[in-house]
């Protein structure tokens, strides 16, 4: 009882405990080898920056992107966007995870729904499973979808006991039955059969595979930031090995956010936290939001027996007393086996508020490196493999690996969110624990940017968030940095068709609006008239033809509301909603 007294207060105080900075010489991740080229970039520190983002993973990679974009096509040739990263680019979580692009589906389905509704679900789902297609996208767009190892592989969860699995199963029926569409790559496989199909261990219960995605993470994040250094050379600027040691709001020196660094400091009207496991160092408020939770990864040599099928397979392994290894393979050079620990493992209350990742695990250590043999057994697994010393890894002057089966292990820091539901949006007051800056001190109405004819758009100042994905940051990371840029630009944002059901409906051959909608006809074509006037009056490109310049934020923030309000009606009407109710949302 004393023994255990003493393992709560120990996570007592690590859970109220600053994470601190990320630890000076992180463990040494697979994944960052051979560096990028701009692993140590330091851009000059401008003494101003219309956004500062910190932190270089996806999620900071993600709202830079779509902030740079979105103001380059609106004709804001000037913004500046800063970012600030702790150690080397994409040092952190997003270097140090397991490759997987893997949306928990069934799993999460039933809970979901009980939880949050039928629709909000729904919503969730579309979300996580946006990503396959959202990061194959980005890296073909930014050319980088081969150097990235992007490709879609089959998912398959494996089960060791019966019980496990029978109620996996039974999770997965009513995912299909509720979401047909959604489930339609999901198969289950029975013990013979999956172990005979997947080149498995005897004792394994059954699977459950569907479809997935795989990617080197490190690459397709520095890759992205490599693109945008390149096209944005005036306006963005990267900073590694800048921490961010604090945050001030408005004082009577500056109107603006005040950020220090130990090079210098900058002021700017916006904050984008994007730092995951860290957050808590600059927002006291959030240390029992979102807590920092230590994970472990290791890259192993396949055994020389082992069917070159796996490569195309991305692995969960289901312990029957609780937690998973999860488990992807490396297409090209040595074609590694990158092996992680789920953190709910026996060793897990000592993991939890641990944001040290100077080292792993050993005791975790061990049990990886004695794992996959015993997962895909000893027949399948065969000899030890010899390094080939073709390893893409291994092309970096001066990088050794261990010799061996396992070539690397390392450690990294996990967001995980006190409700297991990512955080995203505006910081209000009472978490940052500092005053927004006034609308006033926004630099679209300043007298340099209005001599620069440049229209206001976006939202008032403040602080931002995106973060705690609890272990599922590839399925949850870049679509929340790119919603979180929207809403700081204050567009609306579509971010993938799949948040759109399809129509169900349509107009047949003979009719016509007024003979299927009848009496709220005429009203359904005001709304979408005066939506599509209310849109384009409030667009800044459209303004600057003009030479109009908005210097009221209000005045605009009042038009994307009522162009939000005339939407609501126009859908509504659009879909053939009684007048009774239509009246209703006035």
């Amino acid at each position: 009882m004393q023994t255990l007294l003493r393992r709560y207060q120990a996570l007592r105080e690590r859970l109220q405990r600053s994470p601190g900075l990320p630890a000076d010489g992180p463990s040494r991740s697979f994944w960052m080898y051979p560096p990028s080229p701009i692993a140590k970039h330091r851009s000059e520190i401008p003494d101003y920056a219309d956004f500062v983002v910190i932190g270089s993973g996806i999620t900071g990679t993600s709202v830079t992107r779509r902030l740079l974009e979105r103001c380059r096509r609106a004709g804001w040739d000037g913004v500046r966007v800063l970012m600030l990263e702790a150690r080397d680019a994409c040092s952190g979580a997003t270097g140090r995870n397991g490759g997987h692009i893997l949306p928990p589906l069934y799993h999460d389905w039933a809970t979901l729904q009980e939880q949050y509704g039928e629709v909000i679900a729904q919503k969730v789902i579309k979300f996580r499973l946006a990503h396959l297609q959202e990061l194959q996208q980005v890296a073909e767009e930014g050319g980088i979808l081969e150097v990235s190892e992007w490709r879609a592989v089959d998912s398959v969860d494996v089960y060791y006991d019966s019980c496990s699995f029978t109620n996996a199963k039974a999770k997965l029926s009513k995912y299909q039955q509720d979401l047909p569409f959604e489930a339609s790559h999901h198969r289950v496989y029975e013990a013979a059969e999956a172990i005979k199909t997947f080149h498995l261990a005897d004792d394994v219960a059954g699977c459950i595979a569907g479809g997935a995605g795989a990617i080197h993470p490190y690459r397709f994040v520095t890759g992205i930031l490599s693109n945008l250094l390149a096209r944005y050379p005036e306006n963005f600027f990267l900073c590694t090995n800048t921490p961010c040691v604090s945050v001030s709001g408005p004082s009577s020196s500056t109107s603006c956010y005040t950020v220090m660094m130990p090079q210098g400091q900058t002021h700017t009207p916006h904050v984008i936290h994007a730092t995951n496991g860290w957050y808590s160092y600059l927002l006291e408020p959030m240390r029992t939001k979102i807590v920092p939770v230590w994970g472990n990864m290791s890259a192993q040599q396949p055994g020389r027996s082992l069917p070159p099928t796996t490569v195309s397979h991305s692995y969960m392994f289901y312990h029957p007393s609780g937690g998973y290894d999860y488990l992807t393979q490396l297409p090209n050079g040595d074609c590694e086996l990158m092996l992680g620990a789920g953190f709910m493992q026996s060793t897990y209350p000592n993991e939890v508020g641990n944001a040290d990742d100077s080292t792993y695990n050993k005791s975790t250590g061990a049990r990886l490196g004695d794992a996959l043999p015993r997962y895909f057994g000893e027949k399948n697994w065969g000899l030890e493999a010899q390094p080939t010393g073709h390893s893409d890894n291994d092309e970096h002057l001066g990088t050794e690996w261990i010799q061996g089966r396992t070539k690397a292990m390392w450690s990294g820091i996990i967001g995980a969110s006190i409700d297991l539901m990512p955080w995203v949006g505006r910081l209000p007051r009472t978490v940052s624990g500092r005053p927004e800056p006034p609308v006033l001190s926004s630099p679209w109405i300043s007298g340099v940017r209005a001599r620069e004819a440049e229209a206001f758009f976006g939202a008032a100042p403040g602080e931002w968030i995106a973060a705690g994905y609890t272990g599922e940051r590839m399925v949850h990371a870049w679509l929340s940095g790119k919603a979180l840029a929207g809403m700081i630009l204050g567009f609306c944002l579509v971010l993938f068709e799949g948040l759109h059901y399809p129509s169900e409906t349509w107009y047949k051959p003979g009719q016509t609006p007024d003979s299927v909608l009848g009496e709220v006809s005429s009203s359904m074509e005001e709304c979408r008239a005066e939506t599509v006037a209310l849109h384009l009056a409030n667009h800044p490109t459209i303004l600057k033809i003009f030479g109009v310049i908005l210097t009221f934020p209000s005045l605009s923030q009042q038009c994307r509301q009522e162009r939000r309000r005339r939407y609501r009606l126009y859908h509504l009407a659009s879909h053939g909603t009684r007048w009774s109710a239509w009246t209703r949302v006035l």
